[in-house]
């Protein structure tokens, strides 16, 4: 078997997952139902992440960014959501910034709250973590009407997210 066979740097599993009841803040200031948040009627796409971030945070935003591009003047027919993992810093201010700095189009929304908000949605998707620095790259993407989520830990290029995205549905 040839050395490249198997060389994807994540893993897929699907999984399923019950949302908290929680209202967390857009980047706009507006404060959002989170369960309700991501039950529209169109593909979502979750990853946790946080403004300051220097190592994985980019990466995944430059992913969000390219799929963003891909979908052209459709890219508002999937919801990206990002969930700051720290809040106390990561303000609607700080949120709309980082968003800038993606060129992000409409579509795509920085959500902060507060501590204790953020840890039951971390837990709810089974990504806890007790502090930033020990954060990971993990995503999540659902289909409208779908209690299934596609969950893949680890660090994807952007073709591979491209990729992952098509093969959950999102085209």
């Amino acid at each position: 078997m040839p050395a490249h066979a198997d060389s994807k740097t994540y893993q897929r599993s699907v999984e399923k997952y019950a949302m908290p009841d929680v209202t967390l803040v857009n980047q706009d200031g507006n404060k959002v139902r989170f369960k309700n948040f991501l039950s529209a009627e169109k593909p979502v796409v979750v990853d946790f992440i946080f403004g300051t971030c220097t190592t994985i945070c980019p990466v995944l935003s430059a992913g969000y960014a390219s799929l963003q591009q891909r979908l052209g003047a459709g890219s508002e027919k999937v919801h990206l959501v990002s969930i700051s993992i720290d809040p106390e810093n990561d303000k609607p201010a700080v949120l709309k910034d980082y968003l800038k700095r993606y060129r992000s189009r409409p579509g795509w929304d920085f959500l902060t709250g507060s501590r204790k908000d953020i840890d039951r949605v971390m837990k709810a998707f089974d990504a806890y973590i007790p502090d930033k620095m020990s954060h990971y790259a993990v995503t999540f993407i659902r289909m409208p009407k779908e209690d299934s989520w596609v969950r893949i830990n680890g660090m994807m290029s952007t073709s591979e997210f491209l990729a992952e995205s098509q093969r959950a549905g999102i085209k």
